[in-house]
């Protein structure tokens, strides 16, 4: 008879849990870098805190020896930047709008082999070395189960413009420890953030997996440092009128108006160049708006990108092209000097 079940599935696999996995790679003494950038972040969503935050870095991890080189420079700028708290970019996994590369989690050799316990425990040790340098990082949660296994390393997340209106992601972020940033959807569509935002504030219950890796009912609290970002649609968002709009679409639902802005994306027409201009405008806009809270730039060792071969360029994208180290500096010194000192 015919088998009626797993019918495209060619096998399974076992793999360590997240416990198992966290007690090989403890956490150790960055936990201190991870809870003070998390309450620094919800200081400035709350309103209580007038740092900006930066979130930037690779638009995804590849390499990790490159990984830890940017993330010495970066430490050495945010040493300098007492008015921006700022968080490298971690992103393991990448959604694809039809196919492609799914990240350093997915295949960290790059090469179609799927070693994803490699992978796990790379990006792990990874997270374990900048927190420990003192280096708070940021990712984007993906996929529901994976984030389990470093979870506890990140200081801020966020959940992107092809996930925002998933039921899934929204109970996931409503039980995650850290503040969760919704990118509006590939359109445009901010009311899609916004949804996310409040059913990510509440309380849910579903199936997902604990830290032995058993199948579990979960129940979440509901996370109340949700805030949305701007990331450009089929036009960029960016601009003083779109923030407006946004912030009073906020203030209409009943939440904060607290606003992210991404350099890249739709609000560059996929253009990295234009990133610094984004970038520019968003400061010159912090004079006289009080929503937005912070901004998003894909930036790396070397500018541009490149397809993933068997001889890759050191510090080069192999995802969206990125601006280069030392225009990213500039733009992070410039905000630092444009912004108006503590009272």
């Amino acid at each position: 008879m015919e088998r009626i079940y797993d019918q495209h599935i060619k096998g399974y696999h076992p793999i360590v849990s997240p416990k198992e996995l966290n007690k090989k790679l403890p956490l150790g003494l960055g936990q201190k870098t991870v809870l003070n950038a998390r309450q620094e972040i919800q200081q400035i969503l709350e309103g209580k805190s007038r740092k900006q935050l930066i979130v930037v870095g690779p638009c995804s991890i590849h390499d990790p020896e490159a990984a830890i080189e940017y993330a010495t420079r970066l430490k050495a700028v945010a040493d300098k930047c007492d008015k921006l708290l700022i968080v490298m970019r971690a992103y393991f996994e990448k959604p694809r709008t039809t196919v492609g590369w799914k990240g350093f989690i997915n295949d960290p050799r790059h090469n179609g082999t799927f070693e994803m316990e490699e992978g796990l425990m790379q990006a792990r040790k990874l997270l374990v070395q900048l927190d420990q340098m003192g280096m708070p990082a940021g990712t984007e949660a993906l996929d529901p189960i994976t984030i389990q296994y470093f979870a506890d390393l990140i200081a801020w997340a966020a959940i992107g413009a092809r996930t925002t209106e998933s039921q899934t992601h929204r109970e996931m972020a409503s039980g995650l420890s850290m503040p969760v940033g919704f990118k509006n959807t590939t359109d445009g569509n901010i009311d899609a953030a916004i949804n996310a935002i409040k059913a990510s504030q509440v309380p849910h219950t579903f199936l997902g997996m604990d830290e032995d890796g058993r199948t579990s009912i979960v129940s979440t609290t509901g996370n109340a440092h949700g805030h949305i970002i701007l990331r450009g649609g089929e036009k960029p968002n960016y601009d003083h009128d779109s923030v407006a709009k946004a912030a009073e679409k906020l203030t209409k639902a009943g939440l904060p108006a607290r606003i992210m802005v991404d350099c890249s994306h739709g609000n560059t027409n996929k253009d990295y160049r234009r990133q610094p201009i984004v970038f520019r405008d968003v400061v010159e806009q912090l004079r006289d708006s009080p929503t937005i809270i912070g901004m998003m730039v894909e930036s790396h060792l070397h500018e541009g990108n490149q397809p993933i071969t068997a001889d890759l360029k050191h510090g080069v994208s192999i995802t969206d092209a990125c601006i280069n180290w030392e225009a990213t500096e500039e733009l992070l010194l410039e905000m630092q000097a444009a912004l108006p000192s503590k009272p």
